[in-house]
């Protein structure tokens, strides 16, 4: 993941500076652990500025409106708290080439702060500390205790104390080509190396793009370097500084990040914020798609594996009942023929009612024969009675091992982190389980009820143009079913396959071609657990023949009145163009 330099710092904060410079701090939500966002509000315009302490995504920029969930943080607490209807006025390096930046806070433009807000955007170092006028600490997203850090400890009543200085020599635009040249070669080595030892506000990123924009290799030595080399490099560095003197910067993306210089653009960006926002965003939800993805696969694996040892158990045990009718008619038979029994016997064989072939009955020795019959009668009852009691349990442990199989395939088909509707999915598949007490986390939200429902479905068009809605989990599926198909819709499932509930919207009067019903008939077979296979029995009905059992969990249906068509998933991947991006 590509850090925040402090050329991107300057860039961010240099924008945010023109467009929102002084504004009104409306509010404070903080999103994780690391993450706050601030309701900023200028006489143009409302949005919220984000500060992340991420160890990885460090970063400040503007950024997208927090969700309605509640804010159960104590650090946005206490900011709002303390900052609550004051003007943004000022933000400001705390000194030159510093990557810690100052937010002063006062009662209206032009009085003196009140409060500073110290945004620390140090890598895994970083930090944001709120600090009254004196710069005593009120609060800080991370106290370091002095047990941690005995040279800056940063704990609520103490004096804050700034990151320790730059040591190394800062770049300067009015140093000479040849005092800079002799600088970076006064020992041999590679140039990204040499430049980066030599000089103090450098990123290995920004030197990568600006060695490529001056076509030398990273790993050049300063040896093999030709004056034109030197002059076409010392160009560069002189178009970077200069850039950071006059704040223009040239937001895009590169091959394997973004640049605010411009170099090695494959696409441009209208400003830095949205760049910085939309980067870090996929980045955090890349990590945090990945982390969850495989608790939720390692957790559903282990419940299902128990379910199914204990579903085993529980068919032994019925197998072993269905004896239950054998030692009663081995005990009628018994009682018929009394007179055959003979004191000490172990075993006798009788004739059988029926078809009068011969039977062989175990029999105890110190026991009479009527003595042995009433074994077998209570074997008998004791089998029928174990009947009755494992058969609901099995059904119980088949109904649970069914709805986690679909819990588990709709895992499986949000394979890779694409869009933070990915991200979203898999939440809420983590909600639904937490809900169903299969996992526990102490610090799960639950959903604010006013909150809308979720309706990130795949969606597609069929080769006649009608729309398909596809659920990504339970929750969705059951929304799309129970909720959001109409009277004219159809409604698909592989058949008794866990897999997506599949909705083709067709409006009154509108009749789909048989091309259609295929098309979806093969979407359908492809949201399921049997996507690798050649062809899948799908079903269709309409969603009035579809119910939901009484006390049924999440994602479980059943239907009446369906017809049958035979999916083909691997033409689902190859109509691939027909899916329309959220």
């Amino acid at each position: 993941m590509q850090p925040v330099d402090f050329t991107t710092l300057t860039a961010a904060c240099s924008e945010i500076r023109a467009n929102w410079l002084p504004s009104r701090l409306e509010q404070v939500y903080q999103r994780d652990r690391y993450t706050i966002a601030m309701a900023l509000r200028t006489l143009k315009q409302r949005d919220w500025l984000e500060i992340c302490w991420h160890p990885q995504a460090t970063h400040i920029c503007i950024g997208d409106p927090p969700p309605r969930s509640p804010d159960t943080f104590t650090f946005s607490q206490q900011l709002i708290h303390q900052l609550g209807g004051l003007a943004l006025v000022a933000i400001e390096a705390i000194a030159p080439w510093e990557r810690v930046i100052d937010l002063q806070f006062a009662r209206r433009p032009g009085e003196s702060a009140l409060y500073h807000v110290y945004a620390e955007i140090m890598g895994k170092y970083s930090n944001v500390i709120l600090t009254d006028a004196s710069n005593i600490i009120i609060t800080a997203a991370h106290q370091v205790s002095q047990q941690q850090s005995s040279v800056r400890p940063i704990q609520t009543g103490q004096p804050y104390e700034t990151p320790p200085k730059l040591t190394g020599t800062v770049p300067s635009l009015s140093e000479s080509q040849e005092r800079w040249q002799e600088r970076v070669s006064l020992v041999p080595g590679a140039i990204k190396r040499q430049l980066l030892k030599s000089y103090s506000g450098l990123s290995a990123a920004l030197l990568e793009l600006m060695l490529l924009e001056a076509n030398i290799a990273p790993e050049t030595s300063t040896d093999s370097l030709n004056p034109d080399d030197w002059q076409r490099l010392f160009e560069r560095w002189q178009e970077w500084l200069q850039a950071l003197d006059d704040s223009k910067f040239q937001p895009a993306w590169t091959k394997d990040g973004y640049t605010v210089m411009g170099w090695g653009a494959v696409e441009n960006v209208k400003d830095i914020q949205e760049l910085l926002n939309r980067y870090y965003t996929d980045q955090i939800n890349q990590q945090l798609f990945s982390q969850l993805r495989h608790q939720l696969s390692q957790k559903l694996n282990n419940i299902l594996t128990k379910l199914r040892n204990k579903a085993q158990t529980f068919k032994t045990r019925l197998q072993q009942s269905d004896q239950a009718d054998e030692s009663r008619q081995k005990a009628d038979l018994l009682m018929a023929h009394l007179q055959n029994w003979e004191p000490g016997m172990k075993e006798i064989i009788l004739a059988d009612f029926d078809t009068n072939l011969p039977v062989a009955i175990a029999l105890q020795p110190d026991k009479n024969a009527v003595q042995n019959a009433q074994s077998l009668y209570k074997q008998h009852q004791k089998l029928k009675r174990a009947r009755a009691a494992v058969e609901p349990l099995l059904l119980s442990v088949q109904t649970e091992i069914e709805y986690l199989e679909q819990v588990e395939a709709a895992i499986v088909q949000i394979d890779n982190y694409q869009t933070a509707e990915d991200l979203r999915a898999l939440e809420e598949i983590r909600e639904e389980l937490i809900g169903q007490k299969y996992l526990e986390d102490p610090e799960y939200r639950k959903s604010n009820a006013n909150e809308a429902p979720s309706t990130n479905f795949h969606r597609y068009l069929t080769p006649g143009g009608f729309e398909v809605l596809i659920g990504r989990n339970n929750r969705q599926n059951d929304q799309l079913t129970f909720r959001v198909a109409g009277d004219y819709d159809l409604w698909f499932h592989a058949q008794e396959i866990p897999g997506s509930h599949v909705l083709l919207r067709l409006e009154p009067g509108a009749v789909a071609e048989e091309a259609d019903l295929q098309f979806v008939a093969n979407l359908a077979a492809y949201y399921s657990r049997a996507r690798q296979s050649d062809q899948v029995p799908v079903v269709y009905t309409q969603p009035k023949h579809v119910y939901k059992p009484k006390g049924a969990k999440p994602g479980i249906a059943i239907y009446k009145q369906e017809s049958i068509l035979w999916g083909k998933p691997q033409l689902t991947i190859q109509n691939s163009k027909f899916k329309i991006q959220n």
